[in-house]
């Protein structure tokens, strides 16, 4: 089978405050499965504070519940109901706001979701005064019965959080109101019991709007679903390891040593999880995120499957070579996973790249866990690229990851001019040497795709898209059980999501939108060139 993947959040439409949303979602796996597709892949929703350089899907606040800038607000049902609402929508200032977040080139998470946040709450107020009978109310009861002490740990959390802005880490609140078990904390739920069921209610109309989106996949064809993501940890100032402080380790962050793709290693920033306490707590902390992740979807991707396993640990203030791998109980939390995958009925993929101990690979396919194939990083002991036939069966093969340049970027060498510009390459001869080396990848990457049939001759003329459709025939001709197509190499984005080394403050990851929007997509050539490969994959 074969799907999309889609970094959400820069999906444009017409109708999206800059932001994608669920809304967008369900259009793209209409879109998607009118193409064949069986799933459409997606970054992790998970709650951020979107807010100044808190939007990374992978260091967020929550695991457990999801961001509000995805909540499609035409799709709120109140808004039928709420005068007040449409009448801040329709304010000149609100509208004129609004165009320019639409014709930006860049996600503007916290402009959008301050837009949003009086219009939610008047979206709310319309939903306090239905009556008890209700069906909508009955099923939000349902949901907040079923969610229970960890939604309403999140939205506490979520309205202290706004209270005590604009400190950032629940660390540096009033001693009283670190402990969520506190007596002041209790007494500030009651005393702001609409703004702590405001972020309840946030929560409930995403749970909706995600379930619509699945099921619209599900009546168009998607056989699979929709594809979540479970990031690897959560932030040390965020609802998570407030509400868990029992597992949450302090002085530590997990990471990776040094390689050759990260010569100094990496530092995630994000607070370890004790495998002790974890064990000890009965592993509910880790079935209540299997749970939020699978939910209204039919395959789960996790990210750094090799957590799983054991974790790079490193010491606050030094280096990253400095830190130790920590094991973890394997067989214990893939046991885990498998029943849960079990009762969702949901394909698991695991995110295996990087320094890969020996024992892993074997792991997963013993527990039918689908491994992560890379066109970029498939490669022979010569360098050359693999042969199709080569690939992993039990794998999720895909051309590039959110880590990596795109198609038409890594073709137009815009990764390494980057890496160039924000210093990662640190001289010109480097830079020429890089070069090179694309170069030689280039006409290694040529050679592969005319070997194993997928491009029938090379010209100096190929566009980006023939390049996209020869690279999907290739992936779609291995025998991996699932092949995901980026939307951004069908629609030939050159810029990447994300810039590796490079922190926020200097280039803005996670922010750039996508150049052709979704009703765009069957009138724009490139992508119907692009998406030629189709026909090889449903035969």
């Amino acid at each position: 089978a074969f799907g999309i993947t889609a970094n959400l959040y820069s999906v444009r439409s017409a109708a999206n405050w800059s932001v994608g949303t669920l809304g967008d979602l369900a259009t793209l796996a209409e879109w998607s499965a009118s193409h064949g597709a069986a799933f459409v892949g997606i970054n992790p929703l998970h709650a951020l504070r979107n807010l100044g350089y808190d939007i990374s899907p992978y260091g967020p606040v929550s695991r457990l519940y999801r961001s509000a800038a995805y909540l499609d607000i035409d799709s709120v049902p109140e808004l039928a109901e709420s005068d007040a609402a449409r009448a801040l929508l329709s304010r000149e200032d609100v509208r004129a706001a609004l165009a320019q977040l639409r014709a930006g080139d860049r996600v503007d998470y916290e402009r959008a979701t301050t837009l949003a946040r009086p219009v939610l709450h008047a979206l709310h107020r319309a939903f306090m005064a239905r009556a008890a009978g209700d069906a909508r109310r009955a099923a939000y009861d349902r949901y907040v019965a079923e969610q229970g002490d960890a939604l309403t740990a999140f939205a506490t959390f979520s309205a202290l959080d706004e209270s005590f802005a604009p400190i950032t880490s629940w660390r540096e609140w009033p001693a009283a109101y670190r402990a969520p078990s506190s007596a002041a904390v209790a007494e500030f739920r009651t005393a702001h019991r609409e703004q702590v069921d405001f972020h309840r209610w946030i929560q409930f109309e995403l749970d909706r709007q995600l379930r619509h989106a699945a099921e619209r996949g599900r009546r168009a064809g998607l056989s699979i679903g929709i594809y979540q993501d479970l990031a690897i940890g959560s932030s040390s100032d965020g609802s998570d390891a407030w509400a868990c402080q029992h597992l949450f380790l302090d002085g530590l962050t997990i990471g990776a040593p040094p390689d050759a793709l990260a010569p100094e290693g990496q530092n995630w920033g994000l607070p370890p999880i004790s495998p002790h306490r974890l064990h000890d707590d009965r592993y509910a902390y880790w079935i209540a995120l299997l749970r939020a992740s699978l939910r209204h979807g039919g395959a789960l991707r996790i990210d750094h499957v090799l957590g799983l396993f054991r974790q790079f640990w490193i010491p606050a203030g030094r280096p990253e070579r400095d830190g130790a791998y920590v094991r973890f109980p394997t067989n214990d939390l893939l046991g885990i996973l498998a029943l849960e995958s079990a009762r969702h009925r949901a394909v698991i993929v695991g995110e295996d790249l990087g320094t890969v101990p020996p024992e892993v690979a074997p792991t997963l396919r013993a527990w039918n866990i689908h491994g992560s194939r890379v066109l970029l990083f498939e490669r022979d002991p010569d360098g050359s690229f693999s042969p199709a036939a080569a690939y992993e069966p039990m794998s999720l093969a895909t051309a590039n990851t959110h880590d990596l340049p795109t198609l038409a970027g890594f073709w137009h060498g815009r990764d390494i001019a980057l890496r160039r510009a924000f210093g990662l390459i640190e001289s010109d001869d480097a830079l020429a040497a890089a070069e090179r080396a694309r170069d030689a990848d280039k006409h290694a990457l040529i050679r592969r795709l005319e070997a194993d049939g997928a491009l029938a001759a090379h010209t100096d003329s190929m566009s980006d898209s023939q390049l996209s459709a020869a690279v999907h025939r290739f992936l779609c001709a291995t025998p991996a059980s699932l092949v995901g197509l980026s939307l951004d190499d069908l629609t030939g984005e050159t810029e990447p999501v994300n810039l590796p080394g490079v922190g926020l403050a200097r280039h803005a990851s996670w922010s750039r939108r996508m150049r052709v929007p979704l009703e765009s997509l069957d009138a724009t050539p490139a992508v119907r060139t692009a998406l030629s490969c189709e026909r090889s994959a449903r035969a």
